[in-house]
């Protein structure tokens, strides 16, 4: 069962527009913001013209759930309409709806790469199989031989146990109400902080892991200290062989990528070559090169998630190295204004989720 169509149920009868209108709005300011280039999105409309519409797309939506009808000619003030807990019910019905579509969509740009994805209900956990990646070793045998040495490969079994995470805003729904501020851009804000935490937790669990590869004798073959063309091209030979050809790429972020060049210094390039356009070459030695994109760690300024001193090799035609497990869907607590001193709504956003390692896949890493 698809749980992520389940949490889309608010939008029954207006799935495609409604989910088509969003991606299109956070597509564009994304790609205006620098955030992640490249995403497709219409450009016959201004971004201040697709968020009007895609507020008025919401409030649609909230007079449908709430079974509410607001308007300038209602005898009823907007200030009271602002407190009817139906109203407050179907408006983050549908920010936890959005939330919850989207939100897998824009993480995948991110950290699809090393990451497989999962959805459980409330209370479950998920488990996953890794199957050995090895293969049988032939023998010789005599012809009067019946068997050689037996041999039997066992899985092993990983379990991700999802946790709680929060995020607490003030928002004023007398405000939104009137239109003074934005649903859609509240919505926006929420799906970007969830998935720059997310990102930094995966990227961390994965970042963990290349450290603690194996130091023996044959494991530190899949460990690197310093850049050289010979060392790095036998990573990414190693990395492809074990992991049964799928082929290597060089993984990291701009800066580090900026260091895979050749060992001879007396090579040439203009002005318009790919290195001096794009900061660093896209394929290597026979690999390509991905850009992971930096993000920004909020709590500590102008500080980086990602590290730029490392390189990672890694196949992505093999098995994903990080599981995500989704558990349930959005849900929201919210505080009344009259209990606040400021008459501002205090609302919490709960979205749950875990996030471990099980893979068979093969991963090198060039520390710099």
């Amino acid at each position: 069962m698809n749980l992520r169509m389940n949490k889309s149920i608010c939008f029954s009868d207006n799935l495609a527009t409604v989910q088509t209108a969003f991606r299109d709005y956070m597509a564009q300011y994304m790609d205006d913001n620098g955030v992640v280039t490249g995403l497709p999105y219409s450009k016959n409309k201004s971004f201040a013209e697709k968020e009007k519409d895609m507020n008025a797309l919401m409030m649609n939506e909230v007079k449908k759930l709430s079974g509410i009808s607001f308007s300038e000619n209602s005898a009823i003030s907007t200030e009271m309409m602002a407190q009817n807990p139906q109203y407050k019910w179907a408006v983050f019905a549908v920010v936890n709806s959005l939330i919850d579509m989207i939100l897998p969509d824009v993480l995948n740009k991110t950290i699809g790469m090393y990451s497989e994805t999962r959805y459980i209900g409330w209370g479950d956990s998920a488990l996953f199989t890794v199957e050995p990646n090895d293969l049988f070793y032939v023998s010789k045998a005599g012809r009067n031989q019946r068997t050689v040495e037996f041999q039997r490969q066992w899985n092993t079994q990983v379990s991700v146990v999802p946790e709680n995470r929060e995020i607490t805003v003030d928002v004023n729904f007398y405000r939104v109400l009137c239109g003074y501020d934005s649903l859609a851009k509240f919505v926006m804000k929420a799906i970007m902080s969830i998935e720059l935490q997310m990102t930094n937790d995966v990227y961390k669990a994965f970042d963990t892991a290349m450290e603690s590869l194996p130091a023996t004798p044959a494991g530190s073959s899949l460990k690197i200290a310093g850049w050289s063309q010979a060392s790095a091209v036998k990573l990414a030979q190693t990395v492809t062989a074990y992991n049964n050809g799928a082929k290597a790429v060089f993984v990291g972020t701009q800066a580090a990528l900026q260091n895979v060049l050749p060992d001879n210094a007396n090579y040439r390039y203009t002005l318009d070559d790919t290195y001096a356009t794009l900061g660093y070459v896209k394929n290597a030695f026979g690999y390509d090169c991905i850009v992971l994109p930096q993000i920004a760690v909020w709590d500590k300024p102008y500080t980086l998630g990602l590290r730029d001193d490392r390189i990672y090799v890694m196949s992505p035609a093999s098995q994903s190295i990080v599981k995500v497990v989704y558990e349930g869907n959005t849900m929201t607590n919210t505080m009344n204004a009259q209990q606040s001193a400021n008459l501002t709504e205090q609302t919490t956003i709960m979205k749950s989720y875990g996030i471990g390692i099980a893979t068979n896949a093969t991963v090198g890493v060039i520390t710099l």
